[in-house]
């Protein structure tokens, strides 16, 4: 059986401690959060490994979980604080929202797949987390109801940015998503005006559904 405490450990110290991750406050969150209950029981054992987990949907339309490192560095560039209301779009089963929930004041954890909406949901209510709520809708459009947001994190990587996101920042918001999809992607740091945003890092993740750039017109 495995040990998941000890698996936790190591993903801290050999893949975020590792990777330039110096904000101790996700470094206590990555080691409290049990990652293994935000997996399905079927994959459990593989949620410490370092790479973008399966957690449902099929073919183009599968869901993950971001790298460990991936996550924790975009987390930690969009300088959460503890009075930050932040939108975390595309949450999936719930893991990024939870950790986002240790370090900011409320969490909206949108998602689209309705499965995966509730199976965040009793993940979030098992680890006990209360400021963290999970919201049903399509990850394009954020979840304006309850805007404006200090951070807008989105879980995966995108060909397009809506310009709906970026207007529910805040005058002093951060959105954080990888830009442009596998192999070259980059994170990005955008703000609430216009403009091209801020490269980060170089990162890889699968794209979101809706975030996919049109097909151009060829004469």
């Amino acid at each position: 059986m495995t040990d998941f405490a000890a698996a936790r450990r190591m993903m801290v110290d050999g893949q975020v401690r590792t990777s330039d991750v110096t904000d101790l406050r996700i470094i206590a969150a990555m080691l409290e959060m049990p990652r293994e209950k935000f997996v399905p029981a079927a994959g459990a054992e593989l949620a410490y490994l370092d790479l973008d987990l399966p957690v449902g949907g099929a073919g183009e339309a599968t869901r993950v979980l971001l790298k460990p490192m991936v996550l924790a560095k975009m987390i930690q560039a969009a300088e959460v604080r503890d009075t930050d209301h932040v939108l975390d779009v595309g949450c999936a089963t719930g893991y990024s929202s939870a950790v986002l929930a240790r370090l900011a004041q409320s969490v909206v954890a949108l998602e689209e797949d309705p499965a995966l909406a509730r199976f965040a949901a009793d993940a979030l209510t098992a680890t006990g987390l209360r400021n963290a709520e999970v919201v049903t809708g399509p990850l394009t459009e954020g979840w304006p109801t309850q805007a404006p947001y200090d951070v807008i994190l989105l879980n995966g990587a995108v060909e397009v940015l809506p310009d709906a996101l970026r207007r529910q920042l805040k005058p002093a918001g951060r959105l954080l998503a990888v830009a442009g999809g596998r192999p070259g992607g980059r994170v990005m740091r955008y703000g609430a005006g216009g403009g091209e945003g801020w490269p980060l890092f170089d990162a890889a993740a699968p794209l979101l559904p809706g975030f996919v750039k049109p097909p151009a017109f060829v004469f």
